[in-house]
Protein backbone atom coordinates (compact mmCIF):
# COMPACT_ATOMS: atom_id res chain seq x y z
CA UNK A 1 0.00 0.00 0.00
CA UNK A 2 1.31 3.38 -1.24
CA UNK A 3 1.97 6.23 1.68
CA UNK A 4 -0.69 8.39 1.14
CA UNK A 5 -3.54 5.16 1.24
CA UNK A 6 -1.99 4.18 4.58
CA UNK A 7 -2.18 8.03 6.01
CA UNK A 8 -5.89 7.83 4.48
CA UNK A 9 -6.50 4.31 6.29
CA UNK A 10 -4.81 5.14 9.88
CA UNK A 11 -7.39 8.25 9.64
CA UNK A 12 -10.03 6.34 9.45
CA UNK A 13 -8.99 4.37 12.36
CA UNK A 14 -6.75 1.40 11.30
CA UNK A 15 -4.25 0.75 13.35
CA UNK A 16 -2.80 -2.13 10.86
CA UNK A 17 -2.05 1.01 8.30
CA UNK A 18 -0.76 3.37 11.17
CA UNK A 19 1.90 0.51 12.31
CA UNK A 20 2.99 0.55 8.90
CA UNK A 21 3.61 4.33 9.25
CA UNK A 22 5.69 3.42 12.86
CA UNK A 23 7.95 0.52 10.88
CA UNK A 24 8.56 3.01 8.06
CA UNK A 25 9.84 6.30 9.82
CA UNK A 26 10.68 5.01 13.68
CA UNK A 27 14.21 4.67 13.01
CA UNK A 28 14.27 8.14 11.85
CA UNK A 29 12.59 9.61 14.87
CA UNK A 30 14.78 7.85 17.06
CA UNK A 31 17.59 8.79 15.37
CA UNK A 32 17.31 12.90 15.41
CA UNK A 33 16.08 12.21 19.15
CA UNK A 34 19.29 10.69 19.81
CA UNK A 35 21.32 12.93 17.90
CA UNK A 36 19.46 15.57 19.78
CA UNK A 37 19.32 14.59 23.45
CA UNK A 38 22.44 12.14 23.27
CA UNK A 39 20.23 10.28 25.61
CA UNK A 40 18.85 6.67 24.40
CA UNK A 41 16.12 6.10 26.92
CA UNK A 42 14.99 10.37 26.50
CA UNK A 43 15.19 8.76 22.78
CA UNK A 44 13.18 6.18 23.43
CA UNK A 45 10.76 8.29 25.15
CA UNK A 46 10.82 10.61 22.56
CA UNK A 47 9.56 8.34 19.36
CA UNK A 48 7.06 7.06 21.65
CA UNK A 49 5.64 10.27 22.64
CA UNK A 50 5.93 10.80 18.56
CA UNK A 51 4.05 8.57 17.33
CA UNK A 52 1.44 8.60 20.38
CA UNK A 53 1.01 12.35 19.06
CA UNK A 54 1.09 11.58 15.94
CA UNK A 55 -1.52 8.78 16.13
CA UNK A 56 -4.17 11.18 18.57
CA UNK A 57 -3.99 14.12 15.63
CA UNK A 58 -3.50 12.38 12.10
CA UNK A 59 -6.50 13.42 10.76
CA UNK A 60 -5.08 17.32 11.29
CA UNK A 61 -2.53 16.07 8.77
CA UNK A 62 -3.47 17.71 5.37
CA UNK A 63 -0.58 16.93 2.89
CA UNK A 64 3.28 17.76 2.07
CA UNK A 65 5.60 15.44 3.49
CA UNK A 66 4.30 13.20 5.98
CA UNK A 67 7.91 12.69 7.10
CA UNK A 68 8.29 16.52 7.96
CA UNK A 69 5.44 16.25 10.08
CA UNK A 70 7.08 13.57 12.30
CA UNK A 71 10.28 15.17 12.42
CA UNK A 72 8.31 18.43 13.20
CA UNK A 73 6.42 16.70 16.43
CA UNK A 74 10.01 14.89 17.18
CA UNK A 75 11.56 17.86 16.83
CA UNK A 76 9.34 19.98 19.29
CA UNK A 77 9.53 17.42 21.99
CA UNK A 78 13.50 17.28 22.09
CA UNK A 79 12.86 21.22 22.28
CA UNK A 80 11.15 20.81 24.59
CA UNK A 81 13.34 18.10 27.05
CA UNK A 82 16.48 20.65 26.08
CA UNK A 83 14.34 23.28 27.70
CA UNK A 84 13.25 21.40 30.58
CA UNK A 85 16.24 19.59 31.45
CA UNK A 86 19.07 21.81 30.70
CA UNK A 87 20.89 18.59 29.98
CA UNK A 88 24.13 18.70 28.88
CA UNK A 89 25.22 14.54 27.61
CA UNK A 90 27.87 13.28 29.09
CA UNK A 91 28.18 10.11 27.20
CA UNK A 92 28.71 10.39 23.19
CA UNK A 93 26.94 8.30 20.50
CA UNK A 94 28.48 5.73 18.83
CA UNK A 95 26.17 3.61 16.98
CA UNK A 96 24.23 5.74 14.58
CA UNK A 97 25.13 6.06 11.17
CA UNK A 98 26.78 9.00 9.84
CA UNK A 99 24.69 9.92 6.46
CA UNK A 100 24.52 12.98 4.17
CA UNK A 101 22.49 14.54 2.21
CA UNK A 102 23.28 14.01 -1.93
CA UNK A 103 22.23 17.30 -2.37
CA UNK A 104 24.96 19.39 -0.80
CA UNK A 105 28.53 19.30 -0.84
CA UNK A 106 29.52 17.03 2.20
CA UNK A 107 31.47 18.82 5.07
CA UNK A 108 34.78 17.70 5.08
CA UNK A 109 34.69 15.85 8.81
CA UNK A 110 31.50 13.95 7.38
CA UNK A 111 33.66 13.05 4.60
CA UNK A 112 33.26 8.99 4.11
CA UNK A 113 35.18 6.81 1.28
CA UNK A 114 35.21 3.76 2.84
CA UNK A 115 37.42 1.91 5.11
CA UNK A 116 39.42 -0.51 5.94
CA UNK A 117 39.27 -2.71 9.01
CA UNK A 118 42.47 -1.22 10.67
CA UNK A 119 40.67 2.23 10.50
CA UNK A 120 37.52 0.91 12.41
CA UNK A 121 38.44 2.00 16.05
CA UNK A 122 40.06 5.37 14.56
CA UNK A 123 36.48 6.13 12.74
CA UNK A 124 34.77 5.11 15.79
CA UNK A 125 36.51 7.87 17.81
CA UNK A 126 36.12 10.21 15.01
CA UNK A 127 32.49 9.88 15.50
CA UNK A 128 32.74 10.39 19.25
CA UNK A 129 34.19 13.19 18.79
CA UNK A 130 31.85 14.65 16.24
CA UNK A 131 29.02 14.21 18.50
CA UNK A 132 30.86 15.69 21.45
CA UNK A 133 31.10 18.63 19.39
CA UNK A 134 27.91 18.84 17.80
CA UNK A 135 26.39 18.17 21.49
CA UNK A 136 27.97 21.67 22.39
CA UNK A 137 26.04 23.21 19.84
CA UNK A 138 22.56 25.30 20.60
CA UNK A 139 19.60 23.34 19.82
CA UNK A 140 18.73 25.34 16.90
CA UNK A 141 22.24 25.14 15.10
CA UNK A 142 22.28 21.36 16.00
CA UNK A 143 18.76 20.82 14.48
CA UNK A 144 19.57 22.44 11.25
CA UNK A 145 23.03 20.54 11.11
CA UNK A 146 21.58 16.98 12.12
CA UNK A 147 18.41 17.27 9.71
CA UNK A 148 20.65 17.84 6.62
CA UNK A 149 24.07 16.40 7.38
CA UNK A 150 23.24 13.29 9.17
CA UNK A 151 19.08 12.68 8.39
CA UNK A 152 20.03 13.95 4.61
CA UNK A 153 17.04 16.45 4.28
CA UNK A 154 17.35 19.22 1.65
CA UNK A 155 16.91 22.73 2.93
CA UNK A 156 13.31 22.48 2.01
CA UNK A 157 12.11 20.00 3.83
CA UNK A 158 14.52 20.72 6.95
CA UNK A 159 12.58 24.54 6.88
CA UNK A 160 9.25 22.43 7.07
CA UNK A 161 10.28 20.94 9.98
CA UNK A 162 11.71 23.36 11.76
CA UNK A 163 9.16 25.62 10.71
CA UNK A 164 12.07 28.36 9.75
CA UNK A 165 12.60 30.21 6.73
CA UNK A 166 14.99 28.63 4.23
CA UNK A 167 17.86 31.40 4.78
CA UNK A 168 17.26 31.19 8.14
CA UNK A 169 17.78 27.10 7.50
CA UNK A 170 21.06 28.07 5.29
CA UNK A 171 22.70 30.65 8.03
CA UNK A 172 22.14 28.52 10.69
CA UNK A 173 23.57 25.43 9.09
CA UNK A 174 26.79 27.31 7.89
CA UNK A 175 26.98 28.46 11.43
CA UNK A 176 26.43 24.82 13.14
CA UNK A 177 29.27 23.54 10.44
CA UNK A 178 31.76 26.06 10.93
CA UNK A 179 31.39 26.00 15.27
CA UNK A 180 31.74 21.92 14.46
CA UNK A 181 34.95 22.36 12.09
CA UNK A 182 36.24 24.61 15.18
CA UNK A 183 35.81 21.92 17.51
CA UNK A 184 37.47 19.40 15.89
CA UNK A 185 40.88 21.17 15.15
CA UNK A 186 40.69 20.87 19.53
CA UNK A 187 40.46 16.64 18.30
CA UNK A 188 43.16 16.74 15.71
CA UNK A 189 45.09 13.86 16.77
CA UNK A 190 41.85 12.37 16.59
CA UNK A 191 41.58 13.20 12.24
CA UNK A 192 42.53 11.03 9.60
CA UNK A 193 44.42 13.67 7.11
CA UNK A 194 41.50 14.02 4.91
CA UNK A 195 39.71 15.74 8.13
CA UNK A 196 41.89 17.73 9.06
CA UNK A 197 40.96 21.37 8.00
CA UNK A 198 44.30 22.90 7.49
CA UNK A 199 44.26 19.80 5.06
CA UNK A 200 43.39 20.52 1.24
CA UNK A 201 40.25 22.22 0.13
CA UNK A 202 36.26 21.26 1.11
CA UNK A 203 35.32 18.95 -1.88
Amino acid sequence: MEEFDLIQHAKSGDLDAFNQLVLAYQGQVYNLACRMLSDHMAADDITQNTFINAHRHIKSFRSGSFRAWLLRIAANQCYDELRRAKRRPTQPLTHVDMESGEEFDDPVWLADDGELPEDFLQSKELEAAIQRCIDQLKANFKAMLILIDIQGMDYKEASSVSNTPIGTVRSRLARARDKVQKCLQGIGELLPVKYRLNHGSRR
